[in-house]
């Protein structure tokens, strides 16, 4: 979808096009990781736009230059440190162009020289025979390697797009979700209104960061931007200010909104952690019944201060029922 806006009414549609079950896999090319972290280059190869990162984890050279050569995957950036150019200055001229052989003929995407050390200049004459990237940074290794994996892991994270809204709530990130026309947006305006922030409407990129963490989004071309019935599209940013939005955030809850069912028997004491999977990563879930005058934005408040109070190890169900003296499961509470 370009910057059409007519057609914004119908993004709903394109989140759930989406297969979620779909195994992509998502590279950064060696041009854009560059930038991001700043690196400067010494060489770079002839196809330097094309060639892409495909994997997060980094290597540092040492085995590859000391001559071990097995079980190093050829996909891994490589890393010369401080260690790596002191064991290179002991070496002999022969044994260098042997070390350098060995590690620019694995055609890694590019190799970066740490603490701004001067490359050799036979890594030079490599670098050009093998046609691989070549650059310098002024980090220490320890800090490159850690901006270069935080970094990676996010560009290079499984994600798919959920249909729904992402908000900021008291400094948790809260995933709303619910069928079409249920009041997502409109509890999300209010929600901004009342001092909190949006990230995403109605399509949420969601990223798998870590084993346990899920990062959301917005796509680029309809960020900061809202769809209210019978009102269109606002710019959230331009009517609210810079402090009503944010990129991204961690999401620590999901709520869920669905239209009150008089058949169906809500939790009124909130024992048990009910959790929704989102690719791979469990996280609390929390169904909230819609009908006509219930303030949704401050129901929603008091669940992203509920689930901070859960995280902090505090459960104010179960000191209700320690003060009565009665035991959850013997009187059966935790079937609600």
């Amino acid at each position: 979808m370009d910057n059409d806006f007519t057609s914004y009414s119908n993004i709903g549609n394109i989140a759930n096009s989406y297969e979620e079950s779909k195994e992509i896999e998502y590279t950064i090319s060696v041009s854009d990781f560059a930038k991001s972290l700043k690196l400067d280059p010494i060489y770079k190869s002839s196809d330097y736009e094309d060639v892409q990162i495909v994997t997060a984890e980094i290597n540092r050279a040492g085995f590859v230059l000391a001559g071990f050569l097995e079980h190093n995957n050829p996909d891994r950036l490589q890393i010369c440190g401080k260690v790596e150019m002191a064991y290179l200055s002991y070496k002999t001229h022969e044994e260098r162009m042997v070390a350098f052989d060995h590690l620019f003929g694995m055609k890694p995407p590019a190799i970066v020289l740490t603490r701004s050390n001067k490359p050799f200049p036979e890594m030079i004459e490599f670098a050009k025979k093998y046609d691989v990237t070549l650059f310098s940074t002024s980090l220490s290794t320890s800090n490159f390697k850690s901006d270069a994996i935080s970094l990676l892991n996010v560009e290079l994270a499984q994600r798919i797009t959920r249909h729904g809204v992402l908000v900021e709530v008291y400094g948790e990130g809260i995933l709303i979700l619910g069928d079409s026309g249920i009041g997502k947006s409109e509890t999300a305006i209010e929600l901004v209104k009342r001092g909190h922030r949006l990230i995403a409407d109605d399509a949420v990129e969601l990223r798998k960061v870590s084993g346990r963490t899920i990062v959301g989004s917005s796509p680029m071309n309809i960020r900061h931007y809202i769809e209210l019935r019978g009102i269109g599209i606002v710019n959230v940013r331009r009517i609210f200010g810079m402090g009503s939005v944010k990129v991204s955030e961690k999401v620590d809850l999901v709520i869920n909104l669905e239209i009150w069912d008089k058949d169906k028997n809500y939790s009124t004491i909130g024992f048990g952690d009910p959790t929704i999977d989102i690719l791979g990563v469990p996280l609390p879930v929390t169904t909230i019944p819609v009908k006509p005058g219930r303030n949704l934005a401050i129901i929603i408040e008091v669940a992203a201060m509920n689930n901070r109070d859960k995280k902090m190890g505090y459960n104010s169900a179960e000191e209700l029922m320690q003060r009565l003296g009665m035991d959850m499961e013997e009187d059966g509470f935790d079937e609600f």
